[in-house]
């Protein structure tokens, strides 16, 4: 294959309006600076009690629970392309009053709305995708966001450290800045995608709801995100560098050379594959002391996540009626806002109560999300053929 036709399939046949919203969660992610930072940030630079930082974490993972729900509602109600860029505008200003309040009330409200606004744009997002790409390409480029939002993330968490260095609220300008420049793309660029039902329903999310197979979905994907988001609350210390380095140069290198070959497989069978390495990943944990042992883990594990990367948004697309998109996307992400509330609670209180369990357990349950992600392959297929 020449060069060119290997660039051509990795990228080619996307519509233009994808790479502006590729383009802009980029530029979205470089900026995200202050959620990594924000427990060192009230602590350090707010003087807070370690339980008052806990209260305002807390605050932050309801407003989560919130969002995505509500941002799919938004999504299919008022349009892809106000609710992605309200959500950026609105995360925007939140950014730079978090970062010129002092009061604790303030921070608890402040942390609040962070959380409803600053990952409101994902369920607009991913509906903007389904509307625009042929199902055939659908893994693709949500791997290719995976991708972005993946590079643009790890630029920014080196870039926060460096740049904290001269206090926190350049951080939160930052953050602001990128989230404006996003929101703006969006609005000059992305058309809005919104398909109209022919009835004029707009229908309910009460019609999310009694989608069984979305619903099992949806409950397998939680289980994935607590085993996955083990990484960043439970893993050693001592593990923990190594972990963020090992994943965050494999994602980088291998995600873009083998997404576009993943999406020929069938998508169940792919992202059950991907839950099976995470949860062996993680099991392999218990076996190993060594930094080159931690490596290997992390290796693992992150080539389940690479496998995962693009198909769980293809696969919801496929579930989704056109005019519910967004709150289908949106019940997916509350499957992730769950987990990243109670991934650090159920991790940190096993390790207390069964250091030696924790890691199989795990393990153990990242194998049950891919074997349910197996049992309902075939009613995805099947899903997957009626909207063709």
């Amino acid at each position: 294959m020449s060069r060119t036709g290997f660039i051509q399939s990795k990228v080619g046949g996307l519509p233009r309006p994808f790479w502006v919203l590729f383009g802009g969660s980029f530029v979205n992610r470089l900026g995200t600076m202050v959620e990594p930072f924000i427990g060192i940030y009230l602590t350090q630079a707010r003087g807070v009690s370690l339980a008052t930082a806990g209260l305002v974490m807390t605050m932050f993972g309801v407003g989560s629970l919130l969002s995505q729900p509500v941002a799919g509602w938004l999504a299919d109600r008022l349009g892809r392309r106000v609710t992605l860029t309200g959500g950026m505008v609105a995360t925007a200003v939140t950014m730079i009053a978090l970062g010129y309040t002092t009061s604790v009330p303030g921070l608890v409200v402040g942390m609040l709305v962070l959380g409803i606004v600053v990952d409101a744009y994902r369920p607009a997002s991913q509906a903007i995708v389904a509307d625009l790409v042929a199902p055939e390409d659908r893994p693709r480029a949500f791997g290719l966001l995976f991708w972005a939002i993946n590079l643009g993330f790890s630029v920014a968490m080196v870039a926060g450290g460096w740049l904290a260095r001269s206090g926190f609220t350049v951080l939160f300008w930052v953050d602001a800045v990128t989230c404006l420049i996003f929101g703006l793309l969006v609005w000059r660029a992305i058309p809005e995608t919104r398909p109209v039902r022919e009835d004029a329903q707009p229908g309910r999310f009460a019609d999310v709801l009694r989608d069984r197979l979305m619903l099992a979905f949806v409950l397998g994907n939680l289980a994935y995100a607590l085993v996955y988001l083990q990484a960043y609350s439970t893993l050693p210390t001592s593990a923990y560098g190594m972990a963020m380095a090992v994943n965050g140069l494999l994602i980088v290198v291998v995600q873009p050379l083998t997404n576009s070959w993943l999406a020929r497989f069938d998508p169940s069978r792919v992202l059950a594959a991907g839950f099976a390495l995470v949860g062996l990943g993680f099991a392999l944990t218990s076996l190993v002391s060594s930094a080159a042992g931690h490596a290997a883990a992390v290796a693992v594990w992150t080539l389940g996540e690479v496998l995962t990367a693009g198909i769980p948004g293809a696969i919801v697309a496929t579930l989704a009626p056109p005019h519910l998109r967004g709150r289908y996307s949106g019940l997916y992400g509350l499957a992730w806002s769950a987990g990243s509330l109670l991934a650090p609670l159920v991790g940190t209180r096993l390790l207390a109560a069964a250091p030696g369990l924790v890691w199989p357990l795990f393990g153990g349950l990242g194998l049950l999300a891919a074997a349910g992600q197996l049992l309902i392959g075939r009613a995805v297929r099947r899903r997957a053929a009626q909207t063709v």
